[in-house]
């Protein structure tokens, strides 16, 4: 079992409203509007399911994706969390990369991720962890294959 400190970082709204590009060096250009989707949203407290996607803006070419976790107990399935989010990012498009669950104890300031989507199969959950960590730095993440 792994076992992580993460930090919170406030990441806004996001709003689709510039989709200029600015260049990123090597890694390519980067659409603002891309950059402003919080990489991190889940539920503040509970056991539910989440996903890993990779997001990208369709209206430009040559624009590296990047990678968002979502989790939400209102879910009851793994593509339930997809359709909210492929609707809620319009006009970029997003891809599952697959999903599990995480169990996330704000008290003890606890975040546990396992498991794995029937539909999207199981997400790297250790990209998943790195993610969660920089959006909340004083928890203990910790990582596991085992469990549905």
């Amino acid at each position: 079992m792994l076992f992580r400190v993460i930090s919170f970082t406030k990441t806004g709204v996001f709003s689709p409203t510039n989709l200029k590009t600015i260049q990123r060096g090597c890694f390519g250009k980067m659409s603002v509007a891309l950059e402003s989707v919080p990489k991190v949203d889940i539920d503040a407290t509970g056991v539910f399911k989440y996903i890993l996607l990779n997001v990208y803006d369709k209206t430009k070419v040559n624009v590296e994706p990047t990678v968002i976790v979502r989790g939400y107990k209102r879910c009851n399935y793994h593509s339930d969390i997809y359709d909210e989010v492929q609707e809620a990012l319009q006009p970029l498009d997003c891809e599952p990369l697959g999903g599990g669950r995480i169990s996330h104890d704000p008290e003890n300031n606890k975040i546990h991720i396992y498991g794995y989507s029937q539909g999207y199969g199981k997400a790297d959950h250790e990209i998943a962890a790195k993610l969660i960590k920089k959006a909340y730095p004083n928890y203990t993440i910790t990582v596991s294959d085992e469990g549905y």
